[in-house]
C-alpha cells in the first residue's frame, strides 16, 4: 500500500475518470482532465531537473491550474510549498529561502514580484506562469527570469502515468498562516497527512480506512462541495484532496464574494460548504438576510452541511445561520496545521456556548497540563490545558529543530503534537476551545483567553469584528485591549462596551482600552493577525 497523496488521487481517476472533479466559473475539469494535465506538467518538471524530495512552490489563487500544479508535484514525489498570494516582496523572499524552493508555479499577475525576487534565489531554476482565473488574458512579462507559460511547458509532454513508485514516507509540507510570527513549514508524511487531514480515518469513530475506501465511493451518488477558503490554506487544501480522493465535485472561486457565493450555491445545488469562521460566515449571512428581505430569497435548500474551521464562529452569527437553515447540520471542526483534525462539534441552536467552540475530542486528541501530563477527560472536568494529538503527527518543522522540540513532545513513550491551543475539559468527553496560548493575556496573575473576549465583544450590536490582545500595563503586567471594526454608521465608547460585557465576562476580562479601526487585520483565510492588531492597540494606548 502506497498511501500516498498522488496514488489516492489516481485511484479515483481509475474508478470514475469521467466524473466532474472541479468547476471554476464556467470552466470544468473531469478526473481524466486533471490526470492528463498534471502528468504533462510533472514530465516537464522532471525534464527541468526536479527530483523526488525537491520543493516546488505554488503561488496562485484558487483555480483548476492550482490543483493541477499540486497534483503534478506530488506525482513526481516532489514536495509542494503553499505560498500566500498576499505576501509582499520581503515575505516572499523569506519563504523562498526558508523552504529551499527550486521551482515556482505562479499565477501570471504576480510576475512582477517574482521578477524582483528571482535573482536573490539561485536554487530556483524553473518558473511556470499559470493563467489568472480572474483575468486569463493577463500578459505580464515573464521573460526576464526565464519564465514559461503553462501551455508552453506542457506542449508535447507525455500524458502517461509512468512515474517512480511512491512511498507513504514521502513528505508533504504546509506552511502555517504565520498569525503569531513567521510562517513555519510543517512536515507531514503522506500517510499521516491522509489519516488526519485527507479522510483516511472515520472522523467520528477513529477507525482507519483502507487504501481504496474513498475511491470506491466515486461511483456512488456524489456530493457537490464548495470550500470558500483559498487553497493556499492547509484546511482548504486538505478538504479539496479529501473530496478528490472520493470522486466528488468541488466548486472553487478565486475570490470570496458573498453574493456570488449564494448564486453558485443556488445554481449548482451545493450540498456542503466549509468556511473560516466569522470572517466569511458574517458577510454571507448578512447577504442572505438582505436578499430575503427583498422577497426573493436565495435558494439554499440544497445545503445540508455547513462547517466552520480554523477560526472563530461566534454565537450570534451561528444562531442567525441556524435560524435560516433549520434542516442543515452545523459543525465546528478544530485542529491546526501541526495536528490535523482534533475534534468536531455538532451545533445545537439551543446550546450555543458563549465561551468558545465546544467540540468532542477527536481520535487520539488529548489535553495536557503545564507539567506535560495527560489530563483525564472523564475526571478532570473544568481543568484547562493544552490541546494536543497523538497517533499520526508531523515529522516536525522544516529546518527548525528548536521549535520542533517545543511543539512535538514525547510523553510516556508516545509522540504528541502540542501547538499551544488551550481548552477546558467539559462533561461527556468534550472541550471548550479557548484560543492559542501564545496570545493569552496575563493580567494581574489571571489568564485571559482572547477568543472568549472576542466572542463576547462581537455580540454588541455596534461591532462587526474584533481582536483582543495584551498590552503592557504598569499595574497588572498586561491589560486586555480590544481592536474593533464597527458596523457602518455605528459608534462605540469604551465604557459603553465594558458595561455591555459585564453580564458576559468577569471583571478582569473586560477590555481596558478600545481601538477603533477601519478593518480588523486578518489574512486571506480569515485567520487573525494578532501582531498587527497589537501594533494598532499600542498606537492607541496612552503611555
Amino acid at each position: 500500500m502506497a498511501l500516498n497523496i498522488a496514488d489516492l488521487f489516481e485511484h479515483a481517476v481509475d474508478a470514475a475518470p469521467d466524473n466532474l472533479a472541479l468547476k471554476v466559473g464556467d470552466r470544468t475539469a473531469t478526473y481524466a482532465d486533471l490526470e492528463r494535465d498534471s502528468n504533462r506538467l510533472a514530465h516537464f518538471l522532471a525534464d527541468r531537473g526536479v527530483r523526488a524530495g525537491d520543493h516546488v512552490a505554488v503561488y496562485s489563487k484558487n483555480s483548476i491550474e492550482h490543483v493541477v500544479a499540486v497534483l503534478a508535484t506530488v506525482k513526481l514525489r516532489a514536495t509542494t510549498i503553499n505560498v500566500n498570494y498576499r505576501y509582499v516582496e520581503t515575505e516572499l523572499d523569506y519563504l523562498f529561502d526558508n523552504a529551499d524552493v527550486v521551482a515556482l508555479l505562479f499565477e501570471r499577475p504576480y510576475a512582477d514580484l517574482v521578477a524582483r525576487c528571482a535573482p536573490r534565489h539561485e536554487r530556483m531554476h524553473t518558473f511556470v506562469a499559470l493563467p489568472d482565473a480572474t483575468d486569463p488574458d493577463d500578459q505580464t512579462p515573464i521573460d526576464s527570469f526565464g519564465g514559461v507559460t503553462l501551455a508552453e511547458a506542457t506542449q508535447g509532454q507525455s500524458a502517461e502515468r509512468d512515474f517512480d513508485e511512491r512511498s507513504p514516507d514521502d513528505i508533504h509540507i504546509i506552511y502555517t498562516g504565520g498569525t503569531t510570527g513567521f510562517p513555519k513549514g510543517v512536515m507531514w508524511r503522506h500517510e499521516d497527512f491522509w489519516r488526519v487531514l485527507g479522510g483516511g480515518i472515520d472522523f467520528y469513530t477513529g477507525e482507519p480506512l483502507e487504501e481504496f475506501s474513498q475511491s470506491k465511493q466515486a461511483t456512488d451518488p456524489r456530493m457537490v462541495t464548495f470550500p470558500l477558503s483559498p487553497l493556499m490554506h492547509g484546511g482548504a487544501q486538505a478538504g479539496l484532496l479529501m473530496h478528490l480522493f472520493a470522486g466528488h465535485l468541488t466548486i472553487l472561486e478565486p475570490k470570496f464574494d458573498p453574493r456570488r457565493t449564494w448564486e453558485i450555491i443556488e445554481r449548482e445545488g451545493v450540498q456542503l460548504i466549509f468556511m473560516t469562521g466569522d470572517a466569511m460566515a458574517r458577510p454571507l449571512i448578512e447577504e442572505y438576510e438582505r436578499r430575503a428581505a427583498t422577497g426573493t430569497p436565495y435558494d439554499g435548500s440544497s445545503l445540508f452541511a455547513i462547517s466552520s474551521s480554523a477560526a472563530i464562529f461566534s454565537p450570534d452569527v451561528k444562531k442567525r445561520w441556524m435560524d435560516a437553515f433549520t434542516g442543515a447540520v452545523f459543525t465546528d471542526s478544530v485542529g491546526a496545521t501541526e495536528t490535523g483534525f482534533q475534534g468536531m462539534g455538532l451545533q445545537d441552536k439551543e446550546q450555543i456556548s458563549t465561551d468558545g467552540p465546544v467540540v468532542g475530542l477527536g481520535p487520539s486528541s488529548v489535553v495536557i497540563d503545564d507539567d506535560n501530563r495527560l489530563l483525564d477527560p472523564a475526571v478532570d472536568i473544568g481543568r484547562i490545558g493544552r490541546l494536543g494529538r497523538g497517533g499520526n503527527v508531523p515529522v516536525g518543522y522544516y529546518k527548525d529543530p528548536e521549535k520542533s522540540a517545543r511543539t512535538f513532545l514525547e510523553i510516556d513513550g508516545q509522540r504528541y503534537s502540542v501547538p499551544g491551543d488551550f481548552a477546558r475539559i467539559e462533561e461527556g468527553g468534550k472541550v471548550t476551545l479557548l484560543g492559542r496560548g501564545s496570545n493569552c493575556v496575563n493580567t494581574g496573575g489571571e489568564k485571559v483567553y482572547p477568543e472568549e473576549v472576542e466572542m463576547a465583544v462581537k455580540a454588541h450590536p455596534a461591532v462587526y469584528d474584533c481582536l483582543v490582545v495584551g498590552v503592557p500595563d504598569a499595574t497588572y503586567g498586561q491589560a486586555v485591549a480590544a481592536v474593533v471594526e464597527l458596523r457602518e454608521g455605528a459608534s462605540l465608547e469604551l465604557e459603553e462596551l465594558r458595561d455591555f460585557l459585564r453580564t458576559h465576562l468577569s471583571g478582569y476580562k473586560l477590555p481596558r482600552s478600545l481601538t477603533l479601526v477601519p478593518q480588523v487585520p486578518r489574512n486571506a483565510t480569515g485567520k487573525a493577525q494578532y501582531p498587527a492588531a497589537k501594533e494598532m492597540a499600542l498606537a492607541n494606548v496612552p503611555v
